[in-house]
């Protein structure tokens, strides 16, 4: 496929990488020469140095042949400008922006194709918010991710010496909690994954992902570790979008404290903020820290611009008595490195929301994609379409299915027509595919993404 992507920063470069390795034509476009140089000796692409939103740089980018621009600039007004021109002049089919202002989900009549052209926009720091807010509601994961809208959860866990679970079969599960149906879809241990059967022995430290419906998920992660109390107060470290969003998310159901260094800004955030508690001073301030009671808050949550602030104010807080804390972590290496060390978790947003954008570019009816441990491996939701005749997997028992290694499937989502309502099915070894159902897949590895494809992709005989 010919992409098109506009904007070399951390979204457009992580979004660059994950679709040179699928086989795809990319050209990136960015007014940074210096950035598009590294990402050239780094990747296999094209690179343009220009104003994304003229015709003329969109023209040598190659919008004329395109058959997919990303518009993932810093600047909404530059996005939608090329969303726009793509349409109008080089008649780009599909369009996606990215838009950082809150201001455009009001009126979402200005995107249609009659006025900007954006068939689908994106805010990465609003997924980001609803993520760190589901990692609030569950203190003891390390990863929550929803899928088949909110039906189904899959979440990591870090198993301790205690959980029933642990030191035991993975199929004592079923007999540990026999009214909840559970899938483990895959054990990391070290960073060595290990495709779980119903005799692997959970350890110690393994970092497991489980895969149950939502309403159960609870239940299933207390089998690998005590449950930790209720969170109830919050610090956040930055007060930008992110730290904004997420305090007007939380400041209702939570007692939530922000730290913002700005005056400026810390006014602006007192001032539109109703519940929460905004301080201006700096979070790596000792002093400041103590006089906030940091030793009785549950989660502190460093969510500034700056990486290096934001590994120094997680360490500190963990040091003087902060019950769990998280870093958003801009540089990968630098967040594969503090994770599972002293800071509890370690957010890359790139990663985070890079998994909405691969839903509407990866081939067949993908419903989602999650980026799991910081990239490494993934997590799919595929709609199934055809009939026994055309499809590889529709009528076929799991432990038929021809899945490559590292590959498995851990549920399908099925529609009850009758009473218009969907139903969660824990994908055992002898559960059958049938048409339509949403079919959640793990990859320990987003190589194996193309094969998945093609294992699930519709025959020509099917009409």
């Amino acid at each position: 496929m010919n992409i098109v992507i506009l904007g070399a920063g951390q979204v457009g470069s992580s979004v660059a990488e994950s679709l040179v390795s699928e086989a795809n034509d990319i050209t990136i476009v960015d007014t940074d020469h210096m950035r598009l140089r590294w990402l050239q000796d780094r990747l296999d692409l094209r690179t343009v140095t220009g104003n994304a939103a003229l015709p003329s740089v969109l023209s040598r980018a190659g919008a004329a042949d395109a058959e997919l621009l990303i518009a993932v600039t810093q600047s909404d007004q530059t996005n939608l400008c090329a969303c726009r021109t793509a349409s109008t002049l080089f008649s780009v089919p599909r369009r996606i922006a990215r838009l950082r202002s809150r201001d455009y989900s009001h009126y979402p009549q200005l995107l249609d194709a009659s006025n900007f052209a954006v068939d689908f926009s994106i805010c990465p720091e609003q997924i980001v918010t609803d993520y760190i807010v589901r990692l609030i509601e569950l203190p003891e994961a390390l990863q929550v991710l929803e899928l088949a809208d909110g039906l189904v959860s899959l979440v990591a866990v870090r198993a301790f010496a205690g959980g029933p679970l642990v030191g035991h079969p993975i199929a004592d599960i079923r007999r540990h909690i026999p009214h909840v149906d559970a899938r483990i879809v895959a054990i990391y241990r070290g960073d060595q994954p290990i495709i779980p059967a119903g005799d692997t022995l959970v350890e110690a430290g393994d970092e497991v992902f489980c895969l149950a419906a939502t309403r159960d998920i609870r239940a299933v992660m207390s089998e690998l570790r005590r449950r930790d109390r209720p969170t109830r107060r919050i610090l956040i470290a930055g007060g930008g979008n992110i730290g904004f969003r997420l305090a007007l998310a939380t400041e209702d159901d939570y007692g939530v404290k922000l730290v913002e260094t700005n005056r400026e800004r810390a006014e602006f955030l007192g001032a539109n903020l109703r519940q929460t508690l905004v301080l201006e001073g700096d979070a790596t301030d000792e002093d400041l820290l103590v006089a906030e009671g940091i030793e009785d808050t549950d989660m502190f949550l460093a969510l500034t611009n700056d990486d290096e602030n934001n590994i120094m104010a997680a360490l500190l807080a963990k040091r003087m008595g902060a019950r769990r804390v998280v870093a958003l972590i801009n540089r990968r290496s630098y967040a594969e490195l503090m994770q599972a060390h002293r800071i509890d978790i370690a957010i890359s947003p790139a990663q985070i929301s890079i998994g909405t954008l691969l839903a509407h570019v990866r081939r067949g009816d993908v419903a989602t994609v999650h980026r799991l441990r910081r990239g490494a491996a993934e997590s799919l939701e595929l709609v199934v379409h055809g009939d026994a005749g055309s499809s590889q997997v529709i009528g076929r028992r799991i432990e038929e299915l021809d899945l490559p290694e590292g590959v498995t499937v851990g549920a399908m989502v099925r529609e009850d027509r009758a009473s218009d309502t969907s139903r969660v099915v824990i994908a055992h070894h002898d559960a059958v595919i049938e048409p339509e159902d949403h079919v959640i897949l793990f990859l320990v590895n987003k190589t194996l993404v193309a094969k998945v494809e093609r294992l699930f992709h519709v025959g020509i005989t099917f009409i």
